[in-house]
C-alpha cells in the first residue's frame, strides 16, 4: 500500500513518526502552513516558519524516503489578528518556490469579515501563481460555512476544480461534491471523521476526487490514520486499486495541478546535514570514543551558507519528487 498524506503538520511531529509512517507505506506528504497553538506576535515569525517548511522539514522527511511538499498561506484563525495580516503582502516570494504545491490553508474559522478578506486575496494569489488552493472549512456551523466557502471560490479567479475543500463530513460532502471541487476528509482518533465513517462515505459517494488525510498536528492525532483507512477499506470489500486511488493517485492528481510534482523518491545520506545540523543525536554505538557527536547545530567544516529554500531571493533545494 502506497500512501500520500495530503494534509499533515510534520513540524509538530517527531522523527519516530516519520519512521513509523515510512514503515506503513507513506511515501509523500503535503504540510500546510497553519497556526502554532498559540498566537504569533509578528509577521517575522511566519517567515522563519515558512523557510523551515521549505528547508528543514523536507530534509527530515528525506531521511525516511518521504517526499515533503508544503502549502503556504495566512491561516484563517490568524487572519483575524491585525499583527499577522501583513503576511499577506509577503506571500508572493514564497509561492514561487518549487516545493510549494498550493496556497493553503485558507478558508474560514469563525466566518468573519477579516477571514473573507484574507480568503479572497489568497484565492487571487493562487490564480496568479497557477496554484491550486487548500481550503479549510470551519469546524462549527459546517454546512453554512461550506456554502459560504463555495460562494467565495466561485466568485474568485480560481476555478472551483482547483480547490480542495478540506475537513468535510457527512453533513457537507454532498454539496461539496456537487460543487465540482476536490473533497478532503481528516481522520482523527476522537473528532472529525473516523475510519468507519470514512468507509461509509466512500460507499455512498464513491472515490472520485476524494482525498483522505490524518491532519496530524500538535494535538491528539495519529499520523497513521491514512494507513488505517486503507485497511478499513480493504476489510469493507474495496479492491486494492480503489484504495490506491484514494490514498495515492487522487492526492497526486490534485497537487499535480501545481505543475511541481514529478517521479522519484528522495534519498538522503545517513550523515547528511542541513545548515550544519542533522537528525542524529550522539555518536554511533560502534564509533571510536573520540568520535565527534552529532548534535543540534553541530559545526560544519563548510563555510556558512544562507538558509536553503528561504524566500529572500535565495535558491530552494531541489524538490523531492513523487
Amino acid at each position: 500500500m502506497r500512501i500520500f498524506d495530503p494534509h499533515i503538520h510534520m513540524t509538530s511531529r517527531t522523527t519516530d513518526d516519520y519512521e513509523a509512517m515510512s514503515a506503513a507505506g507513506v511515501r509523500a506528504v503535503v504540510e500546510p502552513s497553519f497556526w502554532l497553538g498559540q498566537p504569533r506576535t509578528s509577521p517575522e515569525s511566519f517567515y522563519d516558519y515558512f523557510d523551515a517548511l521549505l528547508g528543514w522539514e523536507p530534509f527530515r522527511a528525506a531521511q525516511y524516503g518521504i517526499a515533503h511538499y508544503c502549502t503556504i498561506a495566512l491561516n484563517p484563525k490568524e487572519a483575524n489578528d491585525p499583527r499577522c495580516t501583513p503576511v499577506l503582502d509577503e506571500l508572493d516570494r514564497f509561492l514561487v518556490k518549487d516545493q510549494v504545491v498550493a496556497v493553503g490553508e485558507i478558508g474560514y474559522d469563525s466566518m468573519t469579515a477579516a477571514e473573507d478578506t484574507a480568503m479572497e486575496r489568497q484565492l487571487q494569489l493562487a490564480a496568479d501563481h497557477g496554484l491550486p488552493a487548500l481550503v479549510h472549512t470551519p469546524h462549527r456551523d459546517k454546512l453554512a460555512g461550506l456554502r459560504r466557502t463555495i460562494d467565495v471560490v466561485r466568485a474568485s479567479a480560481l476555478d472551483v476544480g482547483h480547490a480542495l475543500l478540506d475537513h468535510l463530513n457527512e453533513a457537507t460532502v454532498k454539496e461539496a461534491k456537487d460543487s465540482g471541487a476536490w473533497l478532503g476528509f481528516s481522520v482523527y482518533p476522537d473528532t472529525k471523521m473516523d475510519e468507519e465513517r470514512m468507509v461509509a462515505v466512500l460507499k455512498e459517494y464513491g472515490p472520485e476526487k476524494v482525498l483522505v488525510n490524518s491532519a496530524a498536528d500538535w494535538g491528539r492525532s495519529d499520523p497513521l490514520k491514512t494507513r488505517k483507512v486503507g485497511e478499513a477499506m480493504l476489510a469493507a470489500g474495496f479492491d486494492e486499486d480503489t484504495v490506491d486511488r484514494v490514498l495515492w493517485r487522487n492526492p497526486v492528481a490534485f497537487y499535480a495541478l501545481s505543475g511541481r510534482l514529478g517521479p522519484g523518491t528522495p534519498v538522503a545520506a545517513p550523515d547528511a546535514t542541513h545548515e550544519g545540523n542533522s537528525i542524529l543525536r550522539g555518536a554511533p554505538k560502534d564509533a571510536p570514543e573520540d568520535a565527534p557527536e552529532a548534535t543540534a547545530g553541530a559545526a560544519s567544516a563548510a563555510p556558512p551558507r544562507e538558509a536553503a529554500g528561504s524566500a529572500a531571493g535565495r535558491p530552494a533545494p531541489a524538490p523531492a519528487r513523487v
